[in-house]
Order: structure tokens, then C-alpha cells, then sequence
């Protein structure tokens, strides 16, 4: 009999998790029949923008062999700061205008993680705790710690801005805003550095080894200060996105975001050695981690288990691969 499929399909993280977004699936339509709808999926597609953007970003820096969890205080600071300068230079700036503000300063900030990390050489994950609370700090001690709902204008017609909108025969709305863009070309791009050019090349290199990357000629120390930089970017737009959808520049926002984008990314099949990491798998955990954190109660399952769930997922999701290369590696001694 043809097998269809490659050898190892069933046991990747990807198919894993494909199969546990499936069944969740089916039990919330069994459970709420109205679940399966236009109006629910363009509700979770919503809710997988910022979480998208961040996840992709958060990959780039696990396959590196690094760690970053100051991605959401990047992402606040940026986004905060680029809407004060806004209000205070120009209330009418375009938006294009304050998303580019936004990023630069996303990028700048991402520069001090990589100064710090490539330049001389401190442990990643130490680095970005330091620099989530600095950040975070500074933030709301020299710039402001007053949520704002008075957004510039632009970024108010941003939010409004959509691809597709209208109501359901059950007079249900939906609408799914020209901000999905901003992820797909964002999936776009990091595809093409790590699938089309030398640098995703270097990228997965000095995540398998440091050494064996420099023996061959990448030059480490400038992948890794790209790295940080691109994901400052990132943060700095996933940042501005959130707060234009949520028409408040919040200094408070995303906090303890950083364990469920890691999750997502983790149960991508995302491995925190480094070397290895998909754009299938870290979309396909971002969905599952979206699913959880917004159709729990569909299935009946208080929202105060969505953290016992999450680090459920995180432990299969992690630990089943990792069983099954023990054993792998048992049968082959």
C-alpha cells in the first residue's frame, strides 16, 4: 500500500497539534453549534494578529538558540511612546507615519538586546529579563503611566480600516480588519529571510552550533544583533497594532503575554536548543493557544483553567517529541 504521507508525519509537533485544533474544534460545535461560524472565525483571526506577529518573532530567536522575553514590553514601550509622540507633534500624522515610528523604536530597543547579547556576549535569557523590567521601568517612570483613549485620529481610522465586514443570516456581525495584512507580511518576509537567503541560513547554523557556524564563516555576532533588531521591529508593530484595534495606548497592555507566544511557539515544534523552527508550526500553535484562551467556555471549562491548560499543552507539546527521540535514540544504540 502507497504511503502518503513522509516518514515521521504523525509524530512532527505540527501534525500534533493540527490533530488537538481539529478535535477542539468538533467538541465546540458539539457543544455550541453556532461555534463553527464566520463570525467566530473571524473573531479568533482577530485575536491571532498580535499574537501572530509576536510568535513569529519569538521563533526567529528560539531557532537562533536564543531566549527573548522582553518582546512584550518592547512592543508597549513603542507603541506608548510612538502615540505621545504623536499627540504631542502632530495629532493628524498619518498612520503609516506612527506604525514607522513605532518600529523604529522597536528597533531600538531590540539594538540594546543585541548590543548586549552579540557584543558581549551575555546569556540571552538573562539579558531580556533585565531588559523587560528596564523597559518596563522607564516607561512608566520617565515617559507616562496614564492610559490614553484619546488616540490620534489616523490610528482610530485604522482600526476601522476592513477587508471584509457584513452580518450573518442569524444577524451575528463579523469583520476582519486590514491589520491580518500586517501579519501575512510579516510571515511573508521571515519566510523569505529564512527559506530564500543566506542569512536564515546563518540564522538556523548558529542555532545548531555556535562554533561549528563560526568554523564555516558566518559571522555570529552580527546574525544574532540582526535577530534582536528584526524582532524589536516586530514587537514595535505588533505593539501600535494593538493599540490602534484596542483605541487605547495602555502602558499596562500584553503583560504576561510572554508565556503564551513562547507556548505557541514551543508547541510549534519550536525547539529551545535552537536550530530547528517553523512558520507551520508556530501559526498552527498560535491558533491553538488563540482557541484556548477564547472557546473555553464553549466547551464548558471555566476561563480561570485557561493557565492550567496552557502549561498542560506546553508539557505534552514538548514533552511527547522529546520521549519519542529517547526512544529513537535507545533503538539506534
Amino acid at each position: 500500500m502507497k504511503n502518503w504521507f513522509p516518514k515521521g508525519f504523525f509524530s512532527r509537533n505540527e501534525t500534533l497539534v493540527a490533530v488537538v485544533i481539529i478535535g477542539f474544534c468538533i467538541i465546540a460545535t458539539i457543544s455550541d453549534p453556532l461555534f463553527f461560524s464566520v463570525t467566530t472565525l473571524s473573531d479568533l483571526l482577530r485575536a491571532s494578529i498580535v499574537m501572530g506577529i509576536l510568535a513569529v518573532a519569538v521563533m526567529l530567536v528560539l531557532v537562533s538558540g536564543g531566549i527573548d522575553v522582553s518582546f512584550t514590553a518592547i512592543a508597549v514601550f513603542a507603541m506608548y511612546s510612538s502615540t505621545l509622540i504623536a499627540l504631542s507633534i502632530w495629532p493628524e500624522m498619518p498612520w503609516y507615519i506612527i506604525f514607522a515610528i513605532s518600529i523604529s523604536i522597536g528597533a531600538a530597543l531590540g539594538a540594546i538586546n543585541g548590543i548586549l547579547i552579540a557584543g558581549f556576549g551575555l546569556p540571552t535569557l538573562i539579558v531580556t529579563l533585565g531588559t523587560l523590567s528596564i523597559f518596563r521601568g522607564f516607561l512608566l517612570t520617565f515617559i507616562g503611566s496614564e492610559r490614553i483613549s484619546a488616540l490620534p485620529p489616523e490610528m482610530r481610522e485604522f482600526s476601522r480600516m476592513m477587508i471584509a465586514r457584513g452580518t450573518t443570516e442569524s444577524g451575528n456581525f463579523y469583520s476582519l480588519p486590514w491589520a491580518f495584512a500586517a501579519l501575512i507580511l510579516v510571515i511573508a518576509l521571515t519566510w523569505f529571510i529564512l527559506q530564500k537567503t543566506m542569512l536564515g541560513r546563518a540564522i538556523f547554523a548558529i542555532g545548531g552550533s555556535h562554533e561549528s557556524a563560526r568554523r564555516i564563516g558566518i559571522n555570529v555576532k552580527a546574525t544574532q544583533f540582526f535577530i534582536y533588531v528584526y524582532v524589536g521591529m516586530l514587537a514595535g508593530l505588533a505593539g501600535i497594532i494593538f493599540g490602534s484595534m484596542g483605541r487605547m495606548a495602555d502602558p499596562f497592555s500584553l503583560v504576561g503575554w510572554e508565556l503564551s507566544v513562547i507556548a505557541a511557539v514551543v508547541l510549534g515544534g519550536a525547539r529551545l536548543i535552537g536550530g530547528y523552527g517553523t512558520l507551520t508550526g508556530t501559526l498552527l500553535g498560535v491558533a491553538l493557544i488563540v482557541l484556548v484562551q477564547n472557546s473555553l467556555i464553549v466547551i464548558g471549562i471555566p476561563s480561570t483553567w485557561q493557565s492550567v491548560t496552557i502549561g498542560v499543552l506546553i508539557l505534552v507539546g514538548t514533552g511527547l517529541p522529546a520521549y519519542q527521540a529517547k526512544r529513537a535514540a535507545a533503538k539506534s544504540a
